[in-house]
């Protein structure tokens, strides 16, 4: 088994780490295409607002040549915990792109608010007051679950930090005061499942640019973590964490 540093298997945030919205991060891009044949790299993002066809082919135009199966996101957990709790109705806070993934991974789910056993929150792109206004309404009926498919505050972007779905719990919670019962993608390790059970987790580096998700999922899952700084996190918050990350680079490609 070809491994590097001793790791085989790599997963890789990708916005912050890969890419910065649209523009790649040349050192990481270059480390992935040199090392594609002799290591195992997985992306993973807790952004929904994209489906997994849109980052393969963000992927691809970058010359990464990921396919289907090397794309991880929370949607896989939050489809097991939907058909585990026979919830057939959902009400979906989300932009088109994520309700068509969402439909792929779950067909038999019914994106509606008539009947909705519960509220999902993604990171919507196109919210606006009118979906604002028939989720917070459905919310204030205690029988209506109320999921997450992840808990980042903002979403990462090169003019600077967008609201993303942690920053819109916020506002549910004052204006309803309930937050999510459950919240899917990292830093929960449930998201890294798959991998878990193919490699042994002395073989395994998470990469990222972020503290409370990438950082933190590394540590739930008792795997190594590589911070990069090509995104969200800087040397100076480290000052404040017990544990340390395995190595801190400016990029992957420096790794």
């Amino acid at each position: 088994m070809t491994t590097y540093l001793g790791k085989k298997c790599f997963v890789l945030d990708m916005d912050g780490t890969v890419y910065l919205g649209n523009i790649p991060i040349e050192g990481a891009v270059r480390f992935i295409t040199d090392h594609w044949d002799d290591l195992d790299f997985y992306f993973l993002s807790n952004n929904t607002s994209k489906g997994p066809e849109t980052y393969i082919k963000k992927l691809n135009g970058m010359g990464i040549p990921a396919t289907r199966e090397r794309i991880l996101s929370p949607t896989e957990p939050l489809v097991e915990y939907l058909r585990a709790e026979y919830i057939s109705r959902a009400y979906l806070v989300g932009n088109r792109d994520y309700a068509a993934a969402l439909a792929a991974a779950m067909p038999e789910l019914i994106l509606t608010a008539d009947g909705a056993q519960a509220v999902i929150l993604a990171y919507d792109t196109e919210l606006d007051y009118a979906k604002l206004t028939i989720s917070c309404h459905l919310l204030q009926r205690p029988d209506v679950a109320y999921l997450a498919t992840h808990p980042d505050l903002v979403c990462p972007d090169p003019a600077g930090p967008l609201p993303d779905a942690g920053s819109f719990m916020a506002l549910y919670e004052k204006a309803t005061g309930r937050l999510p019962e459950r919240i899917f993608g990292k830093p929960d390790p449930y998201i890294l499942s798959p991998l878990l059970s193919k490699y042994r987790k002395e073989e395994m580096v998470m990469v990222g640019d972020r503290l409370s998700t990438d950082k933190k999922l590394a540590e739930n899952a008792c795997i190594d973590f590589v911070l990069v700084l090509s995104g969200e996190a800087t040397r100076r918050d480290l000052y404040v964490e017990t544990l340390q990350p395995w190595r801190v680079v400016e990029t992957l490609g420096d790794l």
